[in-house]
């Protein structure tokens, strides 16, 4: 053969245009493993802003003046050319927990002319028309003056007013004081607003807690976002993993996440340093991550601290650890106790009676980076003491069993996997990963994943790229789901991370690839994002026998799948991603599903790989449904370029 054509024909085989067509043969009779009902789920953690500033509904910045010891930032100053001073003042405490105020010398105000402080919000106030928001602040006065106070909605500029209430007036005891604050139906849509509370009395007021809810999701009165939580419930998670990540243990062990402390009353929640360059409000406190579960139909995953965090801090095993063992034990029953127990009936005294259903619990997160190698002893502790008093509970590791900190005195329900890779390595990794797992080993938690394009995630550059990921991730995204859903049998967990990430151009953004963009107004879904919600909704309860035949033999091969049945209804689903830029058209076989319809349903989500969606373009790659004729125990169908594709086989 002359050489030139050699290489014509091998370049051909490399993009998939030369060879016959694969087949796909489906033997529907034999079931390989189930589909655990929780396979897919969510994790979030405070990074990005994903709570303060994301999820969690406030908007308020600095609600408690504690962001910044010397200066009350995000807030400013409203004054006529008159005389006022704002400052942080230690010295007029709310409580124990809320230490801080911030003090308003309104010694200019007066009849005609208000003196006032503004906050500017997470990057802007939304403002829509038609729209009830709910205020809330904390005052009290020097006794010279009695308000009244108003407070309102306005343009940044102040040049225009969107809603207002009036407080008659305040004494000189701390007190809440509330309004509603309802704009008008000729209201811009529009995001450069600020929050004011003023006066035209002069005198002094000290604030703390000043809060401004808009409308939540399910009405909760300290709730989430409307559009963020619709997107995580059209996943149809099976769990959150809360609190979720670097978040649980913190930079130092005294910036762990303090479940106890972000209980109750918002004004006796102090917050906590966060990991990622701002502090946490803890308004999304431990059953509002429990709360938010149950409002999207999740069950929790829940996350206990073991004595290690970021920085290196680590408890020795022993007595040390006790403490916090015991902690872990008091936050189970937070969860999950009735009323005759102590934490039972604290979670029922803070609005929820009913206990929550929880059957794994995580014990740390990441503590492969523990160079003390103290984690095998750690687990040990925790895991003795949590099967002493919940024997049904499973346990998951968060070492790998080829990490030199694996777990080896106890045996682990599950380990935590964690794979940031790039699209290219999952699509070459995902038809074996799996497969090769000790199928007499734990299980498989596949608690953080996602494909980047080029450039790794810790990497400054990536910095510059979109903090969503384009069609060209979501492919091996889509790649490493068929694969771990075809391996259900160990995989009985998996959730994209981080799911959540603002996306404003001077947002503090601290990492990439993120599920879920948003500003203060909209929100969106990249690629990836639809590639899941298509696996999510679309799986039968089993995993049948399927082989793929007729590939090329290259280093990616260019289709992968995953075949499930629901053993119901006899009902088919067939997962398929092709990475090519060729169409391949595959002969579909299938033995042992009788009954099957002669139609059923496609749905597809293609683009080239580097498109995305985007805050101006948000449903730019969308799946698209179609009617799928000829259905039978064989027929053939063309998978498109760039796609991830469901078939949808009804049975009669």
């Amino acid at each position: 053969m002359p050489r030139c054509l050699a290489i014509t024909l091998g370049c051909l085989v490399s993009v998939g245009l030369l060879f016959a067509d694969p087949t796909l043969h489906i033997d529907a009779g034999q079931v390989t493993a189930p589909v655990n009902p929780t396979l897919y789920g969510l994790m979030t953690e405070e990074i990005n802003h994903s709570y303060d500033g994301g999820l969690y509904a406030e908007l308020i910045q600095n609600r408690t003046f504690q962001d910044n010891s010397k200066a009350p930032v995000h807030w400013s100053l409203v004054q006529g050319g008159n005389a006022a001073i704002m400052a942080i003042d230690p010295g007029q405490p709310l409580n124990d927990a809320l230490k801080t105020s911030l003090r308003l010398d309104a010694a200019g105000a007066a009849s005609g002319n208000r003196v006032g402080i503004a906050n500017d919000g997470w990057w802007g106030i939304p403002v829509r028309p038609d729209t009830t928001y709910r205020a809330s602040f904390y005052a009290k006065s020097d006794g010279t003056s009695s308000g009244p106070l108003t407070v309102s909605i306005e343009s940044s500029d102040g040049s225009k007013t969107f809603a207002s209430a009036r407080i008659p007036g305040i004494t000189g005891d701390w007190k809440q004081y509330t309004a509603m604050l309802k704009t008008g139906s000729d209201a811009p849509v529009s995001s450069t607003n600020r929050f004011v509370i003023s006066t035209e009395s002069p005198g002094k007021i000290w604030f703390n807690l000043v809060s401004l809810f808009p409308p939540t999701y399910k009405d909760r009165a300290n709730g989430n976002r409307i559009d963020l939580m619709q997107a995580m419930a059209d996943l149809k998670p099976g769990f959150l993993r809360c609190p979720g990540g670097n978040y649980l243990e913190g930079d130092r062990i005294a910036d762990r996440f303090p479940w106890k402390q972000t209980l109750g009353d918002l004004a006796t929640r102090p917050g906590h340093a966060g990991c990622w360059g701002y502090r946490s409000s803890d308004g999304m406190g431990l059953l509002e991550f429990l709360e938010w579960a149950e409002d999207v139909g999740a069950e929790p995953v829940l996350a206990v601290y073991a004595g290690y965090s970021l920085k290196g801090d680590h408890v020795n095993p022993g007595p040390d650890l006790q403490p916090f063992v015991d902690d872990a034990l008091d936050e189970i029953e937070y969860v999950t106790g009735d009323a005759s127990t102590k934490w039972g009936a604290r979670r029922i005294a803070d609005g929820h009676p009913a206990p929550l259903p929880l059957h794994w619990v995580e014990i740390g997160n990441e503590d492969f980076f523990d160079k003390s190698k103290t984690y095998d002893g750690r687990f040990t502790q925790f895991f003795d003491a949590i099967r002493a008093k919940y024997p049904d509970l499973k346990l998951i590791s968060t070492v790998m069993p080829d990490h030199p900190n694996h777990v080896h005195s106890r045996t682990p329900d599950a380990v935590d996997e964690h794979d940031y890779w790039k699209a290219a390595d999952y699509e070459k990794d995902a038809p074996t990963h799996f497969e090769k797992w000790d199928r007499k080993g734990p299980k498989l938690f596949v608690g953080e994943w996602a494909a980047f394009e080029d450039i790794v995630p810790w990497n400054k550059k990536s910095e510059s790229l979109p903090a969503t990921p384009n069609m060209k991730a979501a492919l091996g995204d889509a790649a490493w789901m068929v694969a771990m859903e075809r391996n259900s049998d160990v995989v009985v967990m998996q959730c994209y991370a981080p799911m959540l990430v603002r996306v404003d151009p001077n947002a503090d953004r601290r990492w990439r690839p993120d599920l879920i963009g948003f500003d203060s107004l909209t929100s969106f879904g990249c690629p990836t994002y639809y590639a899941f919600q298509m696996f999510s909704q679309n799986h039968g309860d089993s995993v049948v026998k399927a082989t793929l035949s007729g590939l090329p033999v290259v280093k990616v091969a260019p289709l992968d799948y995953s075949v499930t049945k629901d053993s119901k209804t006899g009902a088919l689903t067939i997962k398929m991603v092709n990475v090519t830029d060729a169409p391949q058209t595959t002969a579909i076989t299938i033995d042992g599903a009788a009954g099957l319809a002669p139609t059923g349903k496609a749905i597809t989500l293609s683009g080239k790989p580097d498109e995305t969606n985007s805050l101006t373009d948000p449903k730019h790659l969308v799946p698209v449904e179609s009617e799928v004729t000829g259905v039978g125990a064989s027929f053939n169908y063309t998978f498109p370029p760039y796609s991830v594709t469901v078939l949808r086989l009804p049975a009669h």
